[in-house]
């Protein structure tokens, strides 16, 4: 699958239903009639759409790992907490967030759907905008830490 790209505001009902932006559901076309699987993100307040074939890969990396271990375990729990496949409406666009993920997402009426590489987060446009004002100061060395090894 090509990379999924952009940063696009939007608004949710009080349903949890989101209609994404013509561009992005253009991106997601050719992986449409899969399906995804929606979840709560590992290290942020925002939820994470994967194509379902996307996810797959993840949970195989995921299953690699022993499961007879406390560890990862607690992991696993939390891990697939929430989790469920969902479509996108082909002619509309819409996704239908299930209700638990939009609390735990503190997702109101505005949303950004911030595409990285193979997955979609979905946050409320408040917490997003407040982890990135908090990255912003360490962005320049963090940069040259994840690349430092490129050269």
């Amino acid at each position: 699958m090509t990379h999924i790209i952009g940063q696009h505001d939007c608004k949710a009902d009080s349903k949890g239903r989101v209609l994404l932006p013509i561009s992005l559901k253009n991106q997601l076309l050719p992986v449409l009639k899969d399906g995804f699987v929606i979840k709560r993100s590992v290290f942020q307040q925002c939820l994470e759409l994967y194509p379902k074939q996307e996810f797959d890969v993840l949970m195989q990396k995921v299953m690699k790992k022993s499961k007879i271990n406390r560890k990862y375990d607690a992991f696993v729990r939390n891990f697939v907490a929430g989790m469920k496949e969902v479509a996108i409406d082909g002619d509309s666009g819409r996704l239908q967030i299930p209700k638990n993920l939009v609390d735990f997402a503190g997702i109101e009426k505005e949303v950004v759907l911030n595409a990285v590489f193979d997955k979609i987060e979905i946050w409320d446009k408040d917490k997003y905008e407040k982890v990135l004002a908090e990255g912003e100061k360490d962005y320049a060395d963090l940069a040259e830490e994840i690349f430092a090894d490129d050269e």
